[in-house]
């Protein structure tokens, strides 16, 4: 048990520590590492991430939390979170005292910058990964993928140029979702 919670730690840990971009951006690291150490499946963690993305607080957080109790109930949740946060803890704490002498730099400022494509390519991989995996995505195009096509073209509409509450969307699109597929 205390090797589990060890490799929970370490491994949560060496997460929180290269979470560039936010939890989004992170979840195939977390995905890939839950995953290669058998702690669960790709399709047990998709329902993971689903979970964690319902619930309240940061995404990556939630899924370290979920991940580290159904491995070692709630001592694994509490070392699986504490892998997470501590790093990002310790590295806001540096970067507090350092960031004001430091974020007028020309190669800072170009770092931050170049990271910016990284974390979208790595949020776009999720959610494409995650679409294949739940078969919303797939190269049988039967009604209901082409239909959830539309929603997520319409709902990308009502967001960008009709600029509607995200809350009001996901609601909107979840009454569509029960009147079609129930």
């Amino acid at each position: 048990m205390i090797f589990l919670l060890l490799d929970l730690f370490m491994t949560f840990f060496l997460i929180g520590f290269i979470s560039f971009g936010g939890g989004y951006a992170i979840i195939p690291v977390i995905e890939m590492e839950t995953v290669n150490h058998g702690w669960m499946t790709t399709q047990e963690f998709t329902d993971i991430i689903a979970i964690a993305g319902m619930a309240p607080g940061p995404i990556a957080t939630n899924s370290a939390i979920l991940v580290g109790y159904s491995q070692a109930g709630i001592l694994g949740s509490v070392v699986s979170t504490l892998g997470i946060v501590l790093p990002s803890f310790i590295l806001i704490i540096i970067i507090a005292v350092l960031f004001s002498k430091f974020y007028k730099n020309r190669m800072v400022e170009a770092a931050f910058y170049g990271l910016r494509p990284v974390v979208l390519g790595l949020i776009f991989y999720s959610a494409i990964k995650f679409a294949i995996s739940n078969h919303v995505i797939s190269l049988n195009l039967s009604w209901q993928s082409m239909f959830l096509f539309v929603v997520f073209g319409l709902s990308l509409f009502a967001l960008i140029k009709l600029k509607w509450h995200p809350m009001f969307v996901i609601l909107l699109s979840g009454g569509v979702g029960i009147v079609m597929f129930s």
